[in-house]
């Protein structure tokens, strides 16, 4: 297969999985396992392509983020809770990652800790779906700091990948008793410095093993990821409010376990 095709294919999967509650890494993982290829080669790639679905989430909420940045500074309640709220949730993952970051990349390495996660995780999805009481909060302004934290606190676990970075902050927000609507944006916006922070140290730490010759590649694989998040962010909170997050539960479920079958008989 051309490397180039196989660029696209990493695009189109991470554009389409980002920030769905299914794991974008360990979809990554999975895809490169099954397209053959060595998994600690396409790391990198994986990681430098991120960006390109975090624009789409700027491009997208481009006049909240405007109003919130320019409200910030004329001392708005409003966009100082949201900003407060997103630093308070933001900064578990900068400590946690600082870390424990050269254990978590062992991890991005292996193909049955993804499959394990993604079933597991399929499964909180319906506890949580199925027990918790929530209530419409009006969006992430209005958050409350304690929820803030403790969203901030789950979200750490996704640090295993397949765990889903979305779904442990949806998951942990809505156990929290925030709304699915407010839950999915604030596991949006919280994406931005979360995963900026987070692909910024993994290309500074892995900087000599990118070359000249791969900018092309991760250029064609992020323009992909951004035009899919794109579309699958403006379909997604459509989805889950008419039917919740059931639907991605069995899939994680189902993918889980097909790839745990097909690791065990190559």
């Amino acid at each position: 297969m051309s490397i180039w095709l196989t660029a696209i294919i990493l695009g189109i999967v991470e554009g389409l999985t980002e920030f769905l509650p299914v794991s974008s890494t360990g979809h990554l993982i999975l895809a490169t396992e099954l397209l053959g290829y060595d998994a600690s080669r396409w790391a990198i790639f994986n990681i430098a392509i991120q960006p390109g679905a975090i624009l789409a989430i700027v491009v997208l909420y481009r006049k909240l983020f405007w109003d919130m940045f320019t409200g910030f500074f004329r001392r708005d309640p409003v966009a100082i809770a949201f900003v407060r709220n997103l630093l308070l949730a933001f900064f578990p993952a900068v400590i946690l990652g600082l870390a424990f970051g050269d254990y978590i990349e062992l991890l991005l390495e292996n193909a049955v800790v993804v499959a394990w996660a993604l079933i597991i995780g399929g499964f909180a999805i319906l506890l949580v779906e199925r027990f918790a009481k929530t209530k419409d909060v009006g969006g992430v302004a209005n958050v409350t700091t304690r929820q803030s934290i403790l969203v901030g606190l789950v979200q750490c676990i996704a640090m295993i990948p397949g765990v889903s970075r979305s779904g442990a902050t949806i998951l942990g927000a809505m156990s929290f008793g925030v709304d699915r609507k407010t839950a999915a944006e604030f596991s949006f916006f919280l994406a931005l410095p979360t995963l900026s922070g987070a692909t910024a140290l993994q290309l500074f730490k892995h900087r000599d093993a990118i070359t000249s010759n791969d900018l092309g590649l991760i250029g064609l694989g992020a323009f992909v990821s951004f035009i899919v998040a794109w579309v699958v962010i403006k379909a997604f909170l459509a989805v889950v409010t008419r039917y919740g997050f059931a639907p991605f539960a069995w899939y994680r479920i189902i993918v889980g376990a097909a790839a745990l079958v097909w690791l065990t008989m190559r």
